[in-house]
C-alpha cells in the first residue's frame, strides 16, 4: 500500500500531508446517503491534494529562483477563502494560495515581473471610463462616454491601472507556470485530480 498521494520529480508528497490540510477545510457537501458522502469525501481529498501539490511545486519554483517563502502559519488553523478568489481563481488555486507562503510569494514574483505597455494602460483607460467617474459625477449619473470633465484625468487613473493590469498578468503567469508544472506529476489512486476521467467519479468542479 503506497504511502504517498503524489510523486513531484521523483520525490514523494506523503499523505498526511493531504490529511494535515484537509483537517484545516471543513467539509462543503452535507450529503445523509452514505454513498454519495462517500463521494464527495473521495473529491474532497482529491482536490485537497491539487492544493497540496500545487504547494510542493511553488516551494521548488521559490528554491530555484532563490526566494525564500516565510514561515508557514499553523496547520491546525482553520483555512479562509474569499469567495471572490474563489470565482476569480477557482477553488483549487484559491485555496493554495491561502495556504501556500510559497504559491503566494511565487505569484508576487511573477507580478513585478510582468511588463505593461503603455498602449494597454492607454486603451484600459479609454475602453472603462466608467471606472473613473468623479464623485459628483457618480451621484448625477453622468455619461462619462459624452462628460470628459467628469472623468479623472488619465494622469491620475494611470498608476491604478497599471497596478491592475500588472496584477491580472501575473495571475496569467501564474496559472500558465502551474499548468506547466504539473504536467509530470504523479498520482496515487484515490488522489487524481477531481476533473481527471480516468476516475468513474470525476467532476470538473475547481
Amino acid at each position: 500500500m503506497t504511502e504517498h498521494a503524489a510523486v513531484v520529480q521523483g520525490e514523494a508528497v506523503p499523505k498526511g500531508r493531504v490529511d494535515a490540510f484537509l483537517e484545516t477545510v471543513p467539509p462543503r457537501d452535507r450529503e445523509s446517503r452514505p454513498e454519495a458522502l462517500a463521494r464527495a469525501e473521495r473529491q474532497r481529498r482529491r482536490w485537497a491534494t491539487q492544493v497540496v501539490v500545487t504547494d510542493e511545486l511553488a516551494r521548488r519554483a521559490c528554491a530555484d529562483r532563490g526566494l525564500d517563502p516565510p514561515a508557514e502559519v499553523s496547520p491546525s488553523l482553520l483555512l479562509t477563502v474569499a469567495e471572490p478568489d474563489v470565482a476569480d481563481l477557482g477553488s483549487i488555486i484559491a485555496a493554495a494560495l491561502a495556504h501556500s507562503p510559497a504559491a503566494r510569494l511565487l505569484l508576487s514574483e511573477l507580478e513585478t515581473e510582468q511588463d505593461v505597455p503603455e498602449t494597454a494602460v492607454r486603451d484600459y483607460y479609454d475602453r472603462n471610463r466608467d471606472r473613473f467617474l468623479t464623485p459628483e459625477a457618480l451621484r448625477r449619473g453622468a455619461d462619462p462616454f459624452h462628460e470628459a470633465a467628469d472623468v479623472l484625468p488619465y494622469e491620475q487613473a494611470r498608476e491604478g491601472i497599471v497596478r491592475e493590469l500588472r496584477r491580472a498578468a501575473g495571475r496569467r503567469a501564474f496559472f500558465d507556470w502551474l499548468d506547466r508544472a504539473r504536467t509530470g506529476v504523479e498520482y496515487a489512486p484515490g488522489y487524481e485530480h477531481p476533473g481527471d476521467p480516468s476516475h468513474a467519479d470525476h467532476e470538473h468542479r475547481h
